[in-house]
């Protein structure tokens, strides 16, 4: 976004008086005359579930900060020092207030991180990478990848009045407050989290690869690296100890 060379000039003069005033007209004439520059940064962040004049506020936050703390002394662009603090505000933003369900901080960074590793990895490998991969990318065990494969699922809420499908009639509106024909399996459900937590971690993502991702035990064996005989043996054996501390037979909830 260029200026005049007048432009410029004029905005030195102002910098150079603001910083040695702190006239707060003369600040709000800087932000005013910058405002186009956090709009456009907003922008880059449009499209991702969090509303542009939103965006906007946020950016123009940063912006404020940026005329506070910038030096016209050092002789850099003012458009060259607020960048980066403006694009920050508007990252921190989207890691702290862009969830619509409350996510752990460090789920939320390994999330964000990972959108890059996996674009890098499918670029290295011509495929998209397995668990172990991600893991070993970020310095993470499989089970922080996969609580931040799920933690996406609460990064954006759909409208109660968004349709479904292509029918203008049918929306979540109507479809919600039916009633629940599952509702008696939810304390057994709840029983089961708590039975699973029981479990070796080794165990628990076994029995995460089989029921959840749909693995076979001979992938499953190849993901961690053991037999197939192996595998089956530990969720037999799993299973049938779950089993055993509840009235339940878990693989009833586990294939539902």
């Amino acid at each position: 976004m260029p200026l005049e060379d007048h432009e410029r000039a004029h905005q030195r003069v102002l910098f150079a008086e603001y910083a040695r005033t702190r006239d707060p007209k003369v600040r709000d004439e800087l932000i005013a005359a910058h405002l186009r520059l956090a709009r456009h940064l907003a922008r880059r962040f449009s499209n991702r579930g969090i509303p542009l004049d939103d965006l906007v506020q946020v950016a123009s936050l940063g912006l404020v900060n940026a005329v506070d703390r910038f030096d016209a002394s050092r002789g850099l662009e003012f458009s060259t020092f607020a960048t980066p603090t403006i694009m920050g505000e508007l990252k921190r933003h989207f890691r702290d207030k862009g969830w619509s369900v409350r996510v752990p901080r460090r789920i939320q960074e390994l999330h964000i991180e990972m959108n890059a590793v996996i674009a890098r990895l499918s670029q290295q490998l011509g495929r998209t990478p397995t668990v172990a991969e991600l893991a070993r990318a970020t310095g993470s065990t499989e089970e922080e990848i996969l609580e931040a494969m799920d933690a996406s699922q609460a990064y954006r809420s759909a409208s109660i009045d968004a349709r479904i499908g292509g029918d203008e009639s049918r929306t979540l509106h109507n479809v919600l407050g039916r009633d629940d024909t599952n509702m008696e399996l939810a304390e057994q459900r709840h029983l089961l989290g708590d039975l699973l937590d029981s479990l070796p971690k080794r165990e628990q993502l076994m029995i995460r690869l089989r029921f959840w991702e749909g693995m076979t035990q001979s992938e499953i064996a190849e993901r961690l690296g053991i037999s197939q005989m192996h595998v089956s043996r530990l969720l037999t054996k799993s299973l049938a100890l779950m089993k055993e501390r509840a009235d339940i037979d878990p693989e009833d909830f586990l294939e539902s």
